[in-house]
């Protein structure tokens, strides 16, 4: 099957590492011309030679994407790069892990906010662009109770929530909005390798739920993203597509 993603215009709001990274790498891979932003400046600029060396557009700029001033700028840049924005993936994460207030402003201004701003600033060239679809990136801490994560896992809920009441909206336009709900998600640097040392008793009970044995990679969930983004799934939106292994249903 061909995802027909060349020439494709994307931005991965907070693509410098783990999912974001594998998602940026992929578009780029398939011939799109992919802008990245996160806040780690030393990261972004080597994610974005790994883009370039696919030969298309590649562009990076750092931002911090709790700041709705920073977002209003990064986005026009990114546009004018690329040359306009056809697909917009809300990757970033605050990881409000507590029930402190510092963990949900975290969340809330991250993992709900700035997917609502870059929606909203991305806007003008959405409604001009190829096949425009809007992806955001969500969890499985937003689909069922999260005791160990309360902050995160309702930003996220609200996430899901969102996806479909913007789906709604924009349909007259033209312009598909999904979701992908990634479960526990292993890749170096990441906070499940992290956790296998610093605790073996939680990666341990999270790895003996797991049906297949293992946790995911973050090209399994940028494949999800891909095909949502392609033209293969132009029936599609307003759904959340759990990435999971089939996570929380027992070996």
């Amino acid at each position: 099957m061909e995802l027909n993603l060349k020439g494709r215009r994307v931005i991965v709001a907070g693509g410098s590492r783990g999912i974001g990274r594998s998602i940026a790498l992929g578009f780029a891979q398939a011939g799109a011309a992919v802008s990245i932003c996160a806040r780690g400046a030393d990261t972004l600029e080597a994610t974005r030679k790994e883009l370039a060396a696919f030969g298309g557009t590649a562009h990076a700029a750092p931002c911090d994407l709790s700041d709705a001033a920073a977002i209003a700028a990064y986005i026009p840049a990114a546009a004018n790069a690329l040359g306009g924005i056809d697909i917009l993936v809300n990757n970033a994460s605050g990881f409000g892990r507590g029930d402190d207030e510092e963990s949900w402003e975290s969340s809330l201004s991250v993992d709900l906010m700035a997917a609502v701003r870059a929606s909203r600033e991305a806007m003008p060239w959405l409604m001009k662009g190829t096949q425009p679809s809007i992806i955001h990136i969500s969890s499985g801490s937003g689909l069922n109770p999260s005791v160990r994560t309360p902050a995160y896992g309702a930003a996220k809920a609200a996430v899901n929530h969102y996806t479909r009441t913007q789906a709604a909206a924009l349909a007259k336009h033209g312009i598909r909005v999904n979701c992908v709900a990634p479960g526990s998600i292993e890749f170096p640097g990441g906070s499940w390798e992290r956790r296998k040392t610093e605790d073996p008793k939680l990666y341990n009970s999270i790895l003996n739920s797991m049906p297949a044995g293992r946790l995911g990679t973050p090209e399994e969930v940028a494949n999800v993203v891909m095909f949502l983004a392609s033209d293969m799934a132009i029936w599609v939106t307003a759904q959340i597509i759990q990435v999971n292994g089939g996570q929380g249903f027992g070996r």
